[in-house]
């Protein structure tokens, strides 16, 4: 289980693949793009993330009711169209960003929405195609990306068990395996109470692929979290001021929530390191604060051992407690003041 993105190592035991999205956070303005990406680079990012669509690949130029959203967003109201007219990156922009982001160190990929965007993308030679969470029901765009042998990222945020089984088989079947599955809650901002997050590791259990967890939640603390279950991915939307307002900003994070949230990541991470059972040197040398036998009181040649005058206490310095008990109603055979770490051979017959 696990794929490399250019040089970068995706999976278990390897840090977790942070991805920024830019989304439709650049405000139609080219600027703003750089400046942000910036940004994503400066706060840790390992990635960003562009969306590869227009306005008339995505949906119709039509207002019926069927194109009108009144699901409960934060873009109720709107129309399809103007929604994705308002959000949508200039295609001839991608190009001169990807190179700036690189630069920085970033890796850039995106979320192809038809067969054009994934030519496009495969000019730009991308290292991976996301697919978005209302995208996972179109298997022809699956089987298309999935078709280039480049890693496929699918979220799952409006996806049934069998929505899910049918997204994998379709990568399979054009014999790409190079396949993560993000958790991931279709609203926006997403309520705590519809995370879940328990199952990531069912996901990583019943499929065996990369897991993750794209987030739309506030804050960074189940991003975190998320991680300490074994998300090998986290991806957040990423805005320079939620104040520049936009379609996605409500719940997008700033720069420095970004860089929390990263930095809180990696000290899980650190945290979690290994199954291990062994002492470090600094936990062995702690070991002489641990409870032995002393004697309590002095004693004199011949005395009984009981609970008066044998105890455990602490330091370590003396036998290992599991001995008290063997130990009771025997005799000592020398004097032993108090404050003796107690051994075996203090005992008569010994």
């Amino acid at each position: 289980m696990g794929f490399k993105i250019g040089e970068k190592e995706i999976g278990e035991n390897n840090p977790a693949f942070i991805i920024a999205e830019l989304s439709a956070n650049h405000m139609n303005d080219f600027d703003v793009a750089v400046k942000t990406i910036e940004a994503m680079a400066e706060a840790g990012a390992d990635a960003v993330k562009f969306q590869t669509f227009t306005p008339d690949t995505i949906t119709l130029n039509c207002d019926n009711e069927y194109f009108q959203i009144k699901q409960g967003t934060v873009w109720d109201g709107q129309v399809l169209h103007k929604l994705y007219d308002d959000a949508y990156m200039p295609w001839d922009w991608q190009p001169k960003l990807k190179k700036i982001a690189e630069n920085l160190g970033l890796i850039v990929f995106s979320s192809p929405f038809d067969k054009t965007s994934v030519d496009f993308l495969e000019d730009m030679d991308v290292l991976a195609y996301k697919i978005a969470s209302f995208e996972i029901t179109d298997i022809p765009l699956i089987e298309y990306a999935a078709s280039k042998g480049k890693p496929i990222i699918i979220s799952t945020g409006i996806a049934s068990f069998e929505d899910i089984e049918l997204a994998v088989k379709t990568c399979l079947d054009v014999g790409n395996d190079k396949i993560a599955l993000l958790k991931c809650t279709s609203s926006y901002p997403a309520p705590l109470e519809e995370i879940n997050l328990n199952t990531i590791p069912d996901i990583k259990e019943k499929f065996n692929f990369v897991v993750g967890l794209s987030d739309h939640t506030l804050g960074g603390e189940v991003s975190t979290a998320a991680v300490a279950l074994g998300a090998n991915i986290i991806e957040k939307h990423f805005i320079l001021d939620r104040a520049m307002g936009g379609p996605d900003s409500e719940f997008s994070m700033e720069p420095d929530e970004f860089k929390l949230m990263v930095d809180s990541i990696r000290n899980v991470e650190k945290a979690l390191g290994k199954i291990n059972y062994e002492l470090s040197d600094k936990m062995k040398a702690n070991r002489e604060f641990s409870r032995s036998l002393f004697v309590v009181r002095d004693m004199k040649k011949d005395d009984v051992i009981s609970e008066d005058n044998v105890r455990s206490i602490r330091p370590g310095f003396g036998l290992h407690p599991k001995y008290l008990k063997e130990l009771l109603g025997k005799k000592v055979n020398k004097d032993l003041k108090k404050g003796t770490p107690f051994e075996l051979n203090f005992v008569k017959g010994e």
